[in-house]
């Protein structure tokens, strides 16, 4: 079997990215794991709210920075989604700490780089690259009246994203990750 080959996509609005978040959500199955990986901002939150509305998990998926990990079951049973916030984390031990059936759950881990040692034969690893330094933000219509004079200026431009979306492991190469088209 050949080894599976990256995939880069542009994604253009948060609508986008939890689009592909749904995509890759219907590829997956128990013991998978997404690392997610990006700057604060990239989007890795808008895509885990695409990839767990697909899933019809049960609750709002929310960063869990502060809890560190948030398992969401889903409505109509079966595997569920489990979303961990490694960025306090301080090695792959800690990760193994927090007691996760990788197994049996759908495993979305941010901030995932140097977290996942020994587990990588069902890994999508997925890296959000987000532009730095842009200019001033995007006119939007905040009073809802559709007329576009451009009423105030957001302080965060919406800018493109590039993910980079690598399927790794034996259980890619046994069945390939599709891209959207």
């Amino acid at each position: 079997m050949s080894e599976p080959v990256p995939i880069d996509i542009e994604v253009s609005t948060p609508e986008s990215m939890a689009a592909l978040g749904a995509h890759v959500a219907r590829q997956l199955r128990a013991g998978d794991i997404v690392a997610l990986d990006g700057p604060l901002g990239a989007g890795k939150t808008t895509f885990t709210r695409g990839l767990g509305g697909e899933l019809g998990v049960r609750g709002t998926v929310s960063s869990p920075t502060f809890v560190l990990a948030r398992t969401h079951p889903r409505t109509a049973g079966g595997a569920p989604l489990v979303h961990v916030d490694a960025y306090r984390l301080g090695s792959a031990a800690e990760l193994d700490d927090l007691d996760i059936d990788f197994a049996e759950s759908i495993v979305v881990v941010e901030w995932a780089a140097g977290m996942l040692a020994g587990l990588d034969d069902s890994v999508l690893r997925i890296t959000i690259e987000r532009p730095t330094g842009a200019g001033r933000g995007e006119l939007v219509d905040n009073d809802n009246d559709n007329d576009s004079d451009g009423d105030t200026v957001d302080d965060e431009p919406i800018e493109a994203r590039v993910v980079r979306i690598e399927p790794l492991g034996d259980r890619w190469a046994r069945r390939p990750f599709v891209a959207p088209v």
